[in-house]
């Protein structure tokens, strides 16, 4: 069982949000070059982030937590991401788990999880990858069986519950539900390899025959969400559209820091200082104005969402429509952004810039592992036909 935060979440007014932020960025700052070559579980910085009380910052203030809406908690997200995005993704994770019992669930299980994750300092991880469907659910007396595997479990080592989905043998819509991950049969297996994205925790979770309460279970199969309960998909892309804008940020921060502390110029550019490289100004006025379009268009979708969130179940079928187009948007701006950036700094930079010592390249490492979770080229062609012929995007596990 965790331990309980020193700190009570609803103790910290909504306006020491920023400090609280810039202390725990600070401290992840420090160790984050180092952890990267390490990868395996951070344990030390999720406790860091247990003691913070940012797990309580998007449980409703009536129940404890700080109330915070979505476009602040991808404002937090985005910060931790310019210093450590695996972290950040290990936060931004949790919060979407908390939204998934908002969005599905029945209002004694919102409360009973909210309460217990502020009471007991839950950490949840993710078991809801929807196109892996080897686990199988199936029904028993007072709940379900559960047996297979899933993969891309982010948040899964070191999770006090998962979010889980599962198929059943008719095929229909999947289960959805909570599980405490030390239930009898569960199997966290820290087994993540990628070469980005080191410590987010992200590799299989295998169900070996594992008890499921009816109590716990969120959608029952066949049970397809209504466009409200669908806005679930907008939100995990708004997560990754925030963590590229992150990782962007932070590369095109770290680029001008290591320009501003050895400004020396190519030997041809005429210059004294490399700040003085007409070349360098105009590619840098290029990369920011690709993240500024990101940023900007990122907190309108973010805006967006929290819209339609809070229109309920009175938001149709064209209100999450045009909600999922404002995320697709910002995710095709977003992906251009850190990939412009993480890759070109090296260009501007210089042979120096690939020094271990400074791990610059942890930034294009982290984003390109994130810009392959699904193709740019569908969002494009979503937008595209809506642009031709007005149609929304058909809400599915990615869009």
């Amino acid at each position: 069982m965790s331990s309980v935060p020193p700190q009570a979440p609803d103790a910290i007014s909504r306006a020491d949000l920023d400090a609280v932020v810039s202390t725990l960025s600070a401290r992840l700052a420090t160790t984050a070059v180092a952890r990267d070559a390490a990868g395996g579980h951070a344990a030390e910085q999720r406790q860091a982030i247990r003691d913070s009380g940012l797990l309580g910052l998007s449980i409703p203030a009536a129940l404890g937590g700080w109330g915070a809406d979505w476009p602040t908690v991808l404002q937090v997200v985005r910060r931790l991401a310019q210093v450590d995005s695996a972290l950040a993704h290990v936060l931004a994770f949790h919060h979407l788990q908390l939204a998934t019992l908002a969005l599905y669930g029945s209002a004694e299980q919102q409360h009973r999880h909210w309460r217990d994750t502020l009471k007991l300092g839950h950490f949840w991880g993710n078991a809801l990858n929807p196109l892996d469907q080897r686990l199988l659910a199936t029904e028993q007396a007072g709940g379900w069986l559960l047996h297979g595997v899933k993969s891309y479990a982010s948040g899964s080592v070191g999770a006090d519950w998962l979010m889980i989905s599962a198929t059943t043998a008719a095929g229909s819509a999947p289960l959805v539900a909570v599980l405490p991950s030390h239930a009898a049969g569960v199997h966290v297996q820290a087994d993540w390899d990628s070469f980005g994205q080191r410590q987010t925790d992200s590799g299989n979770v295998r169900f070996d025959h594992v008890v499921l309460r009816q109590a716990d279970v969120l959608l029952t199969p066949g049970s397809a969400p209504s466009p409200h309960g669908s806005l679930r998909t907008p939100l995990a892309q708004l997560v990754l559209v925030n963590l590229y804008v992150g990782i962007a940020e932070g590369a095109l921060a770290q680029g001008r820091d290591r320009l501003l502390a050895n400004p020396k110029p190519w030997f041809s550019a005429g210059v004294a200082s490399a700040l003085d490289d007409a070349v360098l100004q105009h590619r840098f006025g290029q990369l920011r104005v690709q993240l500024r379009a990101a940023q900007l268009v990122a907190d309108d979708a973010a805006r967006q969402w929290q819209a339609g969130f809070e229109r309920g179940q009175a938001l149709d079928a064209d209100g999450r429509g045009a909600v999922a187009l404002a995320v697709s948007e910002a995710k095709v701006l977003a992906h251009h952004a850190v990939m412009a950036i993480t890759n070109d700094i090296f260009e501007l930079l210089g042979a120096s810039a690939t020094s271990q010592r400074l791990a610059l390249d942890r930034f294009w490492r982290n984003a390109r592992v994130h810009t392959l979770h699904d193709p740019l080229d569908i969002k494009l062609r979503e937008l595209g036909r809506h642009t031709l012929t007005g149609a929304w995007p058909e809400p599915s596990s990615y869009a």
